[in-house]
């Protein structure tokens, strides 16, 4: 199995399960292909970039099988990327202060041009109210991690300090709705525990 991913946190899922697999990230554009793709919902947008992940590497890979993920963070009706640097790290952490915005996390697996497994999660997370002072203290501790992540946190380090309220599933949280990859996996005959 190939992840088509960069990401440490779904590497780490995968390998924490006892998956192996081969990390291949895609050579994509990713805000070009979500602004080319019309799509505003940010569930649509994280399927369509996870789709497109899976199959570009599928491609490149006849025969194996790839997994694609994506993340969107929507807050009303914007959805958020990951931030330039420190300043926009703190715009960000602005406004979601005090303020409910989702997750929406993609898993795609494709061999060859087809798509075998898609699934799309959803997390509720309730950011507890922060003043400038507070919202520079943890981009202080936090440095170059606020800005590897879209929303300015990551919830299995410092970030998890930022949050009042979180209703969803952990793994679609960290970018990688584990729990049906895992069902589709056992149902292909690809994993047998």
């Amino acid at each position: 199995m190939i992840l088509a991913s960069q990401s440490r946190a779904r590497q780490a899922l995968l390998r924490s399960a006892q998956i192996e697999f081969e990390a291949i990230p895609a050579d994509i554009d990713e805000r070009t292909l979500q602004d080319e793709s019309g799509l505003s919902d940010g569930g649509a947008v994280a399927e369509h970039l996870a789709r497109a992940k899976a199959l570009h590497v599928a491609r490149l890979n006849p025969g194996r099988l790839v997994v694609g993920a994506d993340q969107t963070l929507a807050l009303g009706g914007k959805l958020f990327n990951k931030p330039a640097d420190r300043n926009a790290a703190a715009g960000q952490l602005r406004s979601l202060a005090g303020r409910t915005h989702y997750l929406h996390s993609a898993v795609v697996a494709a061999k060859g041009g087809e798509v075998l497994f898609s699934h799309v999660g959803v997390a509720a997370m309730t950011m507890r109210a922060l003043d400038d002072k507070a919202i520079g203290e943890y981009l202080d501790r936090a440095g170059t991690a606020a800005t590897q992540s879209v929303g300015s946190y990551q919830l299995e380090g410092l970030g998890v300090h930022l949050f009042d309220e979180i209703e969803g599933d952990y793994f679609t949280i960290l970018g990688l709705p584990l729990l049906p990859l895992l069902a589709f996996l056992r149902g292909a005959k690809l994993i047998s525990l």
